[in-house]
């Protein structure tokens, strides 16, 4: 178990061996962790935090080539990963870590190479209107200006959705789903699951990875 910055840790996972990281944890913070699980059979890790921090994880697996091992979520409370996952949080989420079954769901990534879990989001710079043009596979989902663009994964194929704001506040979101989304912009500042990203960027793109992730539910 990797524990992540203050987060609560749940009575069911009490009596789990558990290792400390920082609330986003980096590259170095998984060597202890990883290490205990080389010696298992049957690997899971279960990450209590946030989404940011079951982000991190799921992008040093796969950096790692460590895909097969079992990863559970355990959040304090309901957040965008468990809303994209259908997952519980607090001690229904950890009692479904201890005895839910992994099954394989799509790894969606960027051109950065980092998992996305939860929500992208995507706004001009400074949080003002982001101009430019996006696509969803070969569906285009904005050409000109709009508030904003999130991107969240799903558990099921193809594997990503997207929507920009409704240009009327009274119109529901529309969701594009497709295996990638990629936007070009003169400027636009990403935030992925809560981590805003150091620099504005000109071209971002949200693909499913070639490889699976095991997600316990």
């Amino acid at each position: 178990m990797l524990i992540c910055g203050d987060a609560p840790l749940p009575l069911p996972l009490g009596s789990i061996s558990a290792s400390s990281a920082p609330t986003v944890p980096d590259k170095d913070d998984f060597d202890e962790v990883f290490s205990k699980l080389q010696v298992v059979a049957d690997p899971r890790l279960i990450v209590v935090g946030s989404d940011a921090a079951l982000a991190a994880t799921v992008t040093r697996l796969m950096r790692t080539e460590r895909l097969h091992i079992e990863l559970a979520y355990v959040a304090e409370h309901r957040s965008e990963a468990t809303e994209a996952y259908h997952l519980s949080a607090g001690a229904r989420g950890a009692r479904t870590a201890l005895k839910g079954t992994a099954r394989p769901v799509p790894l969606i990534r960027d051109d950065a190479g980092i998992a996305l879990v939860g929500c992208a989001t995507v706004t001009g710079p400074d949080g003002g209107p982001l101009v430019g043009e996006a696509y969803v596979d070969d569906t285009r989902l904005f050409s000109g200006t709009t508030t904003n663009m999130n991107i969240t994964p799903t558990p099921r194929m193809p594997g990503l959705r997207a929507s920009v704001e409704p240009r009327r506040r009274w119109l529901p979101r529309r969701w594009v789903e497709g295996r990638a989304v990629q936007l070009g912009s003169p400027a636009a500042a990403l935030t992925r699951d809560g981590v805003p990203n150091p620099r504005d960027v000109k071209r971002s793109t949200f693909y499913r990875h070639d490889q699976e992730w095991l997600l316990v539910r």
